[in-house]
């Protein structure tokens, strides 16, 4: 029977990244290299009433030439009864699109600088008050320091220019919501390699198996340091009856990392799989 670090949900995997994010906390300072940019290859879909949410999706898996049309994001985002869409609900979409789902720092420099990397960014904001709220999903697409404004795909407006003052009330009302949506191969310019791993359990969790293979393996070369994509590739490996490739993993993770018992655990389990002995003995 398979240990806690290997059933489905991975809630071993969480743990682990949860008592590590746990230790990390960043606040970087603003940045001041920024001009004036703007991502033009970035489609406009206007939307229609109440739909901000899948006219903002379609335009972010456009911009990573995936093909959606907000038509056919409707039924997958769109909440008749509560005339909008919810942010789980954009997530899960992105991910059902084998896409990295990134949550950003709320920090209007994180913003900035995917923008600067060519990476639109969605945003959630409250264009109306706290006790009376209006929520409304846009994409980040541009910035004019000069002018102290944002440039906006919302609504009805392309390339809205929108002062940072107003962008940053709004965003305020919705606690400064902010994704990246990227292939599961590319690294968010404000990436933290904790948070991404995250991300691409979350992509493991919801059997977007291939996506999160390539997400570890992506984040394996970026941080080394990192046990938990070794963890993750042998975990999928494994779920895959791939035990020769999980064997591998886990041998690498005990290797780098022998003082994580999961480690040797596992390769016990892939070792026994195969009818060898248990080498974690």
């Amino acid at each position: 029977m398979l240990g806690f670090w290997l059933k489905p949900s991975r809630p071993g995997l969480a743990a682990l990244l949860g008592v590590l994010l746990s230790g990390c906390a960043s606040q970087p300072p603003w940045p001041d290299s920024f001009n004036a940019t703007t991502l033009n290859d970035v489609p406009f879909h206007p939307q229609e009433q109440y739909q901000c949410g899948p006219a903002s999706l379609a335009m972010m898996l456009n911009a990573q030439d995936v093909e959606a049309t907000p038509d056919e994001l409707v039924d997958r985002v769109y909440l008749p009864q509560r005339k909008g869409a919810l942010q789980v609900e954009m997530v899960a979409a992105a991910r059902q699109y084998g896409m990295l789902v990134y949550p950003l720092e709320p920090e209007l420099d994180h913003v900035l600088k995917e923008v600067r990397a060519g990476h639109p960014v969605l945003v959630l904001q409250n264009l109306r008050f706290g006790w009376w709220p209006q929520w409304h999903f846009a994409v980040v697409i541009g910035y004019d320091s000069a002018k102290g404004a944002l440039i906006l795909h919302t609504g009805t407006q392309e390339n809205n220019r929108q002062p940072a003052s107003v962008f940053m009330a709004t965003w305020d009302r919705s606690k400064r919501w902010a994704r990246v949506i990227l292939p599961p191969d590319q690294i968010p310019a404000t990436a933290e390699p904790l948070t991404f791993l995250m991300a691409a359990h979350d992509l493991e969790t919801t059997r977007q198996t291939a996506a999160a293979k390539s997400a570890y393996k992506t984040a394996a070369k970026a941080w080394p340091e990192q046990p938990a994509a070794l963890l993750g590739l042998g975990n999928i490996a494994y779920q895959q009856g791939q035990w020769s490739e999980a064997e591998e993993y886990y041998r690498a993770m005990t290797e780098k990392f022998p003082d994580i018992n999961a480690g040797w655990n596992n390769l016990a389990e892939a070792l026994s799989k195969q009818g060898l002995h248990k080498e974690s003995d």
